[in-house]
């Protein structure tokens, strides 16, 4: 349990799937997820914001989220992104990452899952 002043361990936490599904089915792989995951960290120590207190950049299996691919999402906001390219994920990391306000137009839309 956590008190009041406390913070978590990482001011925000992203998530980039990085599944890859068998028989060709669409999943976020074939989007150049680890591209992105790549970029993403690599911004992420550029600008310092890695490490205890700051920023973690994570890999993950399925989050369930197919349709919308490539996908990433961030914690403890819990906003889901679709990302393009590197453009994307740069503004993902200066803006909500870096300065805590989402990036709307790369919001993944509600309804769209598996």
């Amino acid at each position: 349990m956590t008190s009041e002043n406390s913070t978590s361990y990482f001011k925000r936490h992203i998530f980039f799937c990085l599944n890859q599904r068998k028989n060709n089915e669409a999943c976020c792989a074939q989007n150049n997820a680890q591209a992105a995951f790549d970029r993403c960290k690599n911004r992420v120590k550029e600008l310092g914001l890695a490490g205890p207190g700051q920023v973690r950049v994570n890999k993950a299996g399925c989050l369930d989220r197919c349709s919308g691919g490539p996908v990433a999402v961030v914690y403890p906001e819990g906003v889901w992104y679709t990302y393009v390219d590197q453009a994307d994920i740069d503004e993902i990391v200066e803006s909500h990452l870096k300065n805590g306000q989402v990036v709307e137009r790369l919001v993944t839309p509600e309804h769209l899952g598996r």
